[in-house]
Parts: structure tokens; sequence; C-alpha cells
């Protein structure tokens, strides 16, 4: 086939809602990561939380996306992608407007209301309310706007136009934080998804398809997270009694838990959790160390590099990256198996920290997030070719709607570890290299995990039943 043959097959194979739904996603994409880029910096330096408090706050705004998008693609799937995709775009909006406006005048009565840290971590959960519908709609759009010998093609542009927002994110957040103040990042951000409302609203249409099966219920996607989970009836009060102890630990914080109640709720959740959780339970170290770039390290640079150093435009770094040399990584280890892949990838991304912590250098910085990215890109694509091959026959489906969930643990789990790590180590103890070697300790042990599940779980060089 010509080029020209080739890209005639492109220009003829998408429909318009294709375009419009990928188009829309990169102004989403750019917002996010615009807000996470900023946000640390935003909430320790403008609204004067402490370290730990902002480690804690950043991994909610990035977590909570993750686990709302198990429900979102129901919920789009209900709504129709237009409908769901306009009322995704508004929240969005509404939100990122709000998170600018945290210490604005005209909220001053509800901010005083309760604690300013309950306040801020319910704005913070606004955006993944937005986001968990976009997602599904995006992808879904993929889908059925697109025929089928461009469908891979397809899905490689909307992998692009994410990498793009995600690269484009932290250089706006850099020019509206310069010229017009941190907390005008979220009110930009605001500007471009509102936008995005109304080019759905103009130019979208539903793509439907002949023969589509019909949408879970919330319901079912309540069973599958069941199926998923394991001994449910075990794991589930252990999680909302730790959940509990954890809120109300944030409302008093002169309450103190013994370390004992937390191990035994630990062990009591490790114990009903199925095989597959135990893959992404163990996997979430790896997100865990990822999202140091935005959690710790914003205010590690301003706090023991250069207090004035551009900490978005350093940011862009691991998406420019993934944008650049994507096809080239995957080229280069396509014949590695799947499950090498993901472990060589978490070893990457965890020794990148080592580059901070004997060169704690604004080059240092840099040169982590590019091999950061490069482990990023290593194990993306081949984790979730694993997961599908993991997951039992007619499971496929149910599993692979749930491989996100690390992502969004890593990230709660990663806020609380990463603020607690530069108090002790940065403030306390003096010793900021110590965080990084520290990330990397846990990233290395994430790894040896994956090893040892990958023994015990194979037969023959195959998965056993995960169930």
């Amino acid at each position: 086939m010509t080029f020209a043959q080739r890209f005639e097959e492109i220009r003829t194979g998408f429909e318009r809602p294709f375009w419009i739904a990928n188009i829309t996603e990169i102004f989403e994409r750019l917002a996010y990561y615009g807000a996470f880029a900023s946000l640390a910096l935003y909430l320790q330096e403008k609204l004067s939380f402490s370290t730990e408090q902002t480690g804690t706050l950043t991994g909610i705004f990035g977590g909570m996306v993750w686990f709302l998008a198990i429900f979102g693609g129901a919920a789009a799937d209900r709504l129709g992608f237009r409908r769901a995709l306009s009322v995704a775009y508004l929240i969005l909006a509404a939100a990122y407007f709000l998170i600018g406006s945290i210490g604005a005048s005209w909220l001053a009565p509800v901010r005083n209301a309760m604690p300013l840290g309950i306040f801020v971590g319910i704005i913070l959960v606004l955006p993944a309310l937005g986001i968990s519908l976009v997602k599904p709609c995006v992808v879904g759009t993929t889908a059925r706007a697109s025929k089928e010998n461009v469908r891979s093609i397809g899905y490689s542009i909307y992998y692009t136009m994410v990498n793009i927002g995600g690269a484009a994110g932290p250089l706006y957040a850099s020019w509206a934080h310069r010229q017009l103040g941190v907390e005008n990042v979220y009110r930009v951000g605001a500007l471009s998804v509102f936008a995005m409302f109304f080019v759905v609203l103009l130019f979208f249409r539903e793509p439907r398809k002949p023969g589509d099966a019909p949408p879970p219920s919330i319901a079912q996607v309540v069973r599958n997270f069941c199926v998923v989970l394991g001994n449910y009836k075990l794991v589930m009060p252990a999680v909302v009694v730790a959940l509990g102890l954890r809120i109300a630990m944030w409302i008093r914080p002169e309450w103190n838990v013994p370390w004992w109640i937390w191990a035994g709720l630990l062990a009591i959740a490790l114990a009903g959790i199925s095989r597959f959780m135990w893959f992404l339970v163990i996997f979430t170290g790896y997100w865990v160390v990822f999202w140091q770039q935005y959690i710790s390290l914003p205010g590690y640079i301003h706090q023991f590099i250069n207090s004035s150093a551009d900490v978005e435009q350093i940011l862009v770094t691991d998406g420019l990256t993934v944008i650049c040399l994507t096809v080239l990584v995957n080229l280069a280890t396509r014949k590695v198996p799947a499950f090498a892949a993901v472990i060589i990838g978490t070893l990457v991304t965890s020794l990148a920290w080592v580059i901070l912590a004997l060169r704690p250098t604004i080059w240092g910085a840099i040169l982590s997030l590019f091999v950061l990215a490069l482990g990023e890109i290593t194990q993306s694509p081949r984790y979730y070719e694993y997961i599908s091959r993991l997951a039992p026959e007619g499971q496929q489906g149910t599993y692979m709607g749930f491989a996100f969930l690390p992502i969004g643990i890593g990230s709660l789990i990663g806020g609380w570890f990463g603020g607690t790590l530069v108090h002790h180590f940065g403030e306390v103890l003096h010793e900021p290299a110590m965080i990084w070697w520290t990330v990397t300790g846990v990233g290395i042990v994430t790894a040896a995990m994956l090893w040892v599940y990958d023994r015990f779980t194979r037969t023959g060089g195959a998965p056993k039943s995960v169930a």
C-alpha cells in the first residue's frame, strides 16, 4: 500500500465524532496536567499547607480520577457520549475555577465553616467527577467512530493526543504561574475545558454502531468489582474501617492510631483479595514511585535546589519524552516478554531517582524525569497486554476495566508517603537525598515482588487462573 493510499484510508476511516472527541481530549489533559504540575506549589506556598498535608492533598487530586473512572464508563453509556461529555466539561470548568478560588473572599463563609484541609480536599475531588466521564467517552467514540481497518491507528492517535496534552499542560501552567499568578493556572484551565463544552454541543454527534452491546448498569459494575476483588465480605469492612480512621485523623490531627491496628487491617484485606488483586496491589508500588514527580519533586526543587526554578517547565520532560520515544522504545522491546518488560520498566523508573539523589541540580531533575519516562514507555503498553492474558476466559473486559486501580491507589498512598519523606528527611533530618533513595528502594522492592509473583503464578510460561 502506497503512502497516498494509506493516507486516504486514514482520512476516510474516521467519522467526525472521532476527531472532535480526541481534540477535546487534548484540552482536558492540558488542564489536568497543568493543574497537577502547579498543585504542590499552590498548596504549600500560596495556601500555606505543610509538606505532609500538601502530599496527601496532591495524592487525592491524582488518585480519585482512577477510582471514579470504574463507574464513569457505565454512567457515560447510560447518558450517551454527547450528553456525558457536555456534563463532564461543565463539571471540570466549575471544579478548576473553584480550585483557583480557594483563597477568594467570596468563598470565605464556606471555607471558614470547616477545617481548611477538609474544604480543599472536597474541592480537589471535583475534577475527578468530570474526568471519569471524559475518558470512557473518548475511548468509546474511538471504537465506534472508526472503521475496523484503521481502529488500531485510532487508538494510537488517542494515545498521542493524551501525551500532547500531558506535555503542553505544564508549559501553559508555567506561563500562567509566571504571568498571572499560580491560582490563575486553574482559571485558565477552567476556560479551556469550558470552551470544549461548546465544541461538543456544536460539533459532536452521538456515534452509533449496529450491534452495540447494551451498556452495563452501575449494579453490574459493582458486581464485577466484587468478582475482581476476591472475598469482598472480608476485604471491604477492613478497607472501610481504614478509610474511616484516616478521615478521622485528618479531622482531628491530635488523634493517633497504633501501628498494630493498621497492620491488622492490612493483613485482613490482603488475606481476602484474589491473585489478580495481589498483582494490582504489588504494582501500586510503581505508581507510588512515578507520581513523586508531581507530589514531592516541585517542593523539593524549591526548598533544596532553587527557590525560583520554573518547576512546571521541568515537568514537561516526561510528556515530551513519551511523545518522542514511544515508537522507538516499543520497537526495541517488542521481543521482550510482557511481564519482563513490566519489571524492567519498574526498575528503570525507580533507578531514575538515583540521578537526582546524586546530582541535586535542575539538570539532575530533568535527567531523572527523562529516565523515568523511558521506564514508563517500557512498561505501560506491556502492562495492559499482560493483564489481557492474565484474565480468565470471558472476563477480559472486567479485568481490563480495573487495570488502572494501581494508578489511583499509588497516587493516594504516594501523596501521604511523599509528604512524609519530604518532612522527615528534608525538614527534620536535613538529608534530602534520602527522599530519593527511599523512593528508589520502594521501586526495587516492587520489581522484586513482581518477579516473585510471576514465579508463583506461571505454569510453563503462561499465567495460571487468577480468580
